[in-house]
């Protein structure tokens, strides 16, 4: 073995720009509104950002039904269907929208696919927000599509005009595979004017690509029910290194460590860098104190909160 202990941190990992305007949505809307403060599902998908939230007087509601009528209301980063929005209106929500503006883009095109006449072939899972969200756009006229199999299956003539757009946190591996199915099995294919996959999931999956090679265990940092999270454990995985999930430091297993001189460590793009740092501290404990950074891409990229909260914040 002989290999010194140390840790490789993957760069960019973390907070993306999508998740930092969320948060900072939330932020600005108790400054601006007090509490109690209503959001739609769970903001970003991250315990420890939820449960900081809740303590501040945020109620998390599984529907806008949920929401006291009149109440300001914050959709979340994952995007909503237009009947949520219609529902809302109906109940006279303050809505405050912090989806995603790459989401966003995916729902405009889905629409832009349905005016076109086109069928709608959705890359996602099925069940998450996200994906929810998105088939909402264009309901009549979208099929999921979840894995290559799926692809295969999918029964239509080989010369329907079809269009189609994918989950953004997903693993670009993944969809690779199955667009190719597309391709092969349809005439009149369309994809989105520009990939899909987000530029902050795409970035940390090159990251970890990055480390893996160097690494006898890579540990991902992210809530279980986060996709972007998930797909970063199973590009490690698919590249042969051992790989876990790390919602928190108390799930953190030192048995895992055996027999390993290199940890690759990264976060997904909801978790916050606090929860990468006390796992840093926990690997320290146990001889892993030299630290490395293995930087893939810079993201500057910066997407605003809505000028109204801007406008309200510098009021007051």
């Amino acid at each position: 073995m002989g290999r010194k202990k140390k840790v490789i941190l993957a760069e960019p990992r973390s907070f993306c720009a999508g998740v930092r305007r969320a948060i900072s949505i939330i932020e600005l809307a108790l400054e601006r509104h007090g509490t109690p403060l209503y959001v739609r599902k769970e903001i970003v998908h991250n315990h420890y950002v939820v449960r900081q939230l809740e303590r501040r007087g945020v109620i998390f509601v599984d529907s806008e039904d949920e929401v006291p009528e009149g109440a300001v209301c914050v959709f979340s980063a994952h995007g909503v269907s237009p009947q949520v929005r219609s529902n809302a209106q109906a109940r006279r929500l303050d809505v405050i929208d912090a989806t995603c503006p790459l989401v966003s883009k995916v729902h405009q095109q889905a629409r832009r696919f349905a005016r076109e006449d086109r069928t709608v072939l959705l890359v996602g899972h099925s069940g998450h927000e996200e994906v929810e969200g998105t088939f909402g756009h264009a309901p009549d006229r979208t099929l999921i599509v979840e894995t290559v199999a799926d692809a295969e299956l999918l029964d239509l003539p080989a010369d329907t005009p079809v269009g189609y757009l994918t989950q953004t946190t997903l693993s670009v591996d993944e969809t690779r595979d199955i667009i190719d199915v597309l391709r092969s099995k349809f005439t009149d294919l369309q994809g989105p004017g520009t990939d899909d996959i987000c530029f902050a999931s795409q970035n940390r999956q090159d990251a970890v690509k990055a480390v893996v090679p160097e690494s006898d265990l890579f540990l991902v940092v992210g809530s279980r029910n986060s996709s972007n999270s998930l797909r970063m454990v199973e590009v490690a995985e698919r590249l042969g290194v051992t790989s876990y999930l790390v919602p928190d430091v108390t799930e953190f297993d030192e048995s895992w460590l055996e027999g390993v001189s290199v940890v690759g460590v990264s976060a997904g793009a909801s978790a916050p860098e606090i929860l990468v740092d006390q796992l840093i501290e926990r690997l320290a404990d146990f001889g892993y104190r030299d630290i490395e950074i293995e930087q893939v891409a810079q993201e500057d990229v910066v997407f605003h909160p809505p000028a109204r909260l801007i406008q309200g914040a510098n009021a007051g």
